[in-house]
């Protein structure tokens, strides 16, 4: 009977206009609630560890940190910067890293030199604050011996050097 119906010609006329009503559907809280389900909420703030014996050399320094939470962190942050005495201290260069560990080693550093350490962790979610700073110190340079001040004799010998750090250096160790 399909078939049949299919191969007439129909002429069909409404004699009214059908009237629909438009509706427009809010989803915005739906919308919030799905999207509430799948996020991750912002990192708790990372914590420092104080400087290690040995993580330092003249020029370089190894900083550690830790996140005592079960956040999603997908980068940390690393900023850092001298300490200096003079009143203007906000005014030193600051350096950031991107960190993708719970570690970093800094390279090209001044000896002798103090320098402020501190770090935040990243996610999708956004920054988590920054933690505690932590002051760390780079090794002093060597001293330089002065050969023409070297005297000896059969029991004895004095050596001197110089050193050419700024900051004082706490002890020297010789060895013979």
């Amino acid at each position: 009977r399909l078939e049949e119906f299919l191969k007439k010609e129909v002429d069909l006329k409404l004699s009214t206009l059908p009237d629909f009503e438009e509706r427009v559907i809010d989803f915005s809280e739906v919308e919030q609630l799905m999207n509430s389900i799948n996020t991750i909420p912002a990192p708790c703030a990372p914590v420092i560890t104080p400087q290690a014996p040995n993580a330092a050399t003249g020029t370089s320094l190894r900083v550690c940190w830790g996140l005592f939470s079960d956040d999603t962190v997908e980068c940390y942050q690393l900023s850092y910067k001298p300490v200096s005495n003079e009143r203007h201290s906000d005014e030193q260069a600051e350096h950031t890293l991107k960190v993708k560990e719970t570690y970093c080693t800094i390279t090209d550093l001044l000896p002798n030199t103090q320098y402020e350490f501190w770090v935040s962790a990243l996610n999708a979610s956004g920054i988590s604050p920054p933690s505690e700073r932590a002051v760390y110190v780079t090794a002093p340079s060597p001293p330089t011996i002065k050969t023409k001040k070297i005297r000896s004799c059969e029991n004895a010998a004095l050596v001197c050097w110089e050193s050419t750090d700024i900051n004082p250096v706490e002890s020297y160790t010789v060895e013979l």
